[in-house]
């Protein structure tokens, strides 16, 4: 039987440990009760929002203080914060697209786990009857994944928003939550070239002429994945400028691929994302399937008392997340790369210090 109008909702739902307010709603309110009705594909948390009719989106979405008008509906107020939020982090697609995977953990300490096969190990030898099997050992890492805690505090009076409609609203939520997301891209970046304080950092593969990206500097990056693919490069603008001037990314298949979807590829196959966050004058080349680790300690955070108490004033939007490598060698850096030359630098001749143009070279000397 439904019974999500009939919910008495508090604050100290957000208090059960290891638990999100969704989750104890879906506990009270399971949504596969609501299969075969208007509702279903609705999760316990969007049908409060249909019992207290708040539209939070659309040319007809209430405004903040309907959140407001009772006691019941203003719980529901930090998790809106909290929802509106995560889709300004995940929209940000470059993340999501450089991790292996994602890690949720109820701790600030968290150590993970390494396999450094040798040469002789990555080969499956053929095994005789009752002769031992070959080890593939897994290690726990020596350090801890460095864990840091990013935020925003949102500050703001109830009398200044109380008017405002949701969706203008949420739109500011989102920007938040793209702001963590790119400094979370940063500690990824840092990451993926510095190592995660396990003697893991990205080697570096060198340019053939200093300051100067050619095809066959990619080319030997991609020789360098031996056991891994190229599926993925992260570059800053002066890379991407460099890149996109290479001769090989002028092919027409490639200008129509971004036309049509949106992504640049390279003639390698490998998709090109650019970045501020990436160092100037590099490119991170790496296999996505199994580079980085994303641990979180817990989701989005909300400082739900403040916002339901005291309606709004300050309250600290905060996520707390680190990145481990896992294989340090499916992910390679080429750095100093100089910026685009201009077109004219094939007709231009390298004067020394003493060497001036004679601009009288064409006129008749006189006696």
């Amino acid at each position: 039987m439904a019974v999500y109008d009939n919910l008495k909702l508090e604050k100290g739902m957000y208090q059960v440990s290891g638990k999100s307010f969704t989750d104890v709603l879906e506990e009270l309110d399971p949504s596969e009760h609501y299969k075969g009705t208007r509702l279903e594909g609705l999760d316990a948390f969007e049908r409060q929002l249909k019992r207290f009719d708040i539209k939070v989106s659309g040319k007809k979405s209430d405004c903040v203080e309907k959140f407001f008008s009772t006691s019941d509906s203003s719980a529901l107020f930090p998790e809106y914060i909290k929802r509106a939020v995560n889709v300004g982090v995940e929209s940000d697609n470059i993340l999501k697209n450089i991790i292996a995977t994602k890690t949720y953990i109820n701790s600030l300490d968290y150590r993970s786990i390494a396999s450094v096969p040798t040469a002789g190990e990555k080969s499956l030898l053929e095994v005789d009857e009752g002769d031992l099997i070959d080890e593939t050992q897994v290690r726990t890492k020596e350090n801890l994944v460095t864990l840091k805690k990013r935020g925003r505090m949102l500050s703001a009076s109830y009398e200044a928003i109380k008017f405002q409609r949701l969706d203008l609203f949420t739109v500011t939520l989102k920007q938040i939550g793209n702001y963590i997301a790119k400094t979370q891209l940063a500690d990824a970046v840092a990451v993926l070239i510095n190592g995660d304080g396990n003697d893991n950092a990205a080697d570096t593969v060198s340019l053939k002429t200093s300051g100067v990206l050619t095809y066959d500097d990619l080319l030997n990056l991609w020789s360098q994945f031996e056991d891994y693919e190229l599926n993925t490069l992260l570059a800053d603008n002066t890379a991407m400028l460099a890149l996109l001037s290479i001769d090989e990314f002028k092919n027409p298949n490639t200008g129509l691929n971004f036309q049509a979807t949106g992504k640049l590829s390279t003639p390698l196959g490998a998709t090109l994302y650019k970045s501020s966050v990436v160092p100037e004058g590099t490119i991170i080349g790496l296999d996505n399937r199994c580079s980085l680790e994303m641990v979180c300690a817990g989701d989005v955070s909300v400082e739900y008392d403040k916002l339901i108490d005291r309606q709004i004033e300050r309250a600290a939007i905060t996520t707390i997340s680190g990145f481990a490598k896992i294989f340090a060698d499916a992910c390679k850096v080429i750095d100093g790369i100089g910026s685009v030359l201009g077109d004219n630098t094939d007709t231009q001749e390298s004067l020394t210090d003493n060497e001036t143009p004679n601009e009288n070279e064409n006129e008749n000397p006189t006696e």
